[in-house]
């Protein structure tokens, strides 16, 4: 029995690719007596055997830029705001940037924002303290008067990402002046409005075995931003032009409307006008 040539080159199997077939130990490849897919000695998926920009050498790229003992901690920030045109009712639309620095897919954030107002992180002129002595009273007070006014909360989906996304924030806007972020803003001739926005919610992601995790939005999680005086204003003038909103007793209203009809007066605003100027 003759034996085998020890140079011989194995053939590959029928329908085998070439360029994964080693032509010394016939093994698709790999080097001589490694197992499939790695290099001499290696263990499966390992070692240099892995085919530049294969599935498995990308794959082991990302996971090797994963820290895989961290959970996701995403920042936010707001770049920016605008008025929504066309809304049911006014509303400002505000550009939430979230960045996630982990390298791990965020398949969801089940976010709760809550925006407050900053009103002493500004200063005011006298004609603005005389406005705003019906909300914070004398401005000698207003060290301790004017602290932060819950504005708005309200809850989003941020959708998946992988490092950052932006997403928007929309927030409805009262101009009743009985309520007091629209009395605030409306007693801002120009400037800044300070506010604040604090985050919490859920985060819904991918581990590196790919299986579905859930971890809570860091409670330290919040940001500034000063939002132009200009763009609230912008908004009121294009749902209300000219117009403000006060909240009246029914018994004032009633009273109002029998002084309108027996003056003969088309609305209650020139009543009221009128009235004002009989008194001054």
């Amino acid at each position: 029995m003759s034996e085998p040539e020890e140079d011989a080159v194995a053939q590959p199997p029928e329908g085998a690719p070439a360029q994964r077939w080693s032509g010394v130990t016939g093994k698709a490849g790999n080097g001589a007596g490694s197992k499939a897919g790695n290099g001499a000695g290696s263990k499966a998926g390992n070692g240099a055997g892995a085919v530049p920009g294969s599935r498995a050498a990308i794959g082991a790229a990302t996971v090797a830029s994963m820290d895989l003992g961290a959970w996701p901690e995403p920042d936010f920030s707001i770049l920016g705001v605008s008025a929504v045109k066309y809304a049911a009712a006014p509303m400002l639309n505000f550009d939430l940037h979230v960045t996630e620095s982990s390298g791990r897919q965020v398949y969801m954030i089940a976010l709760t924002i809550q925006v407050m107002l900053e009103p002493a992180r500004r200063t005011y002129d006298a004609a603005t303290h005389e406005r705003l002595k019906g909300l914070f009273g004398e401005p000698e007070r207003w060290a301790v008067t004017t602290r932060s006014l819950v504005w708005a909360q309200v809850d989003i989906v941020v959708p998946a990402f992988t490092g950052s996304t932006t997403v928007s924030v929309p927030i409805a806007c009262s101009y009743e002046l009985e309520v007091a972020a629209a009395k605030y803003f409306h007693s801002l001739p120009d400037g800044e409005v300070p506010l604040a926005f604090h985050f919490n919610g859920t985060i819904y992601y991918k581990d590196y075995d790919g299986q579905m995790q859930m971890v809570l939005v860091p409670w330290t999680r919040s940001c500034d931003y000063r939002m132009p005086v200009a763009t609230w204003k912008d908004m009121v003038e294009m749902y209300y032009p000219n117009t403000a909103w006060v909240a009246l007793n029914g018994a004032t209203i009633d009273a109002l409307q029998r002084v309108q009809v027996n003056r003969g007066l088309a609305t209650a605003d020139a009543c009221i006008m009128q009235l004002l100027e009989e008194s001054s």
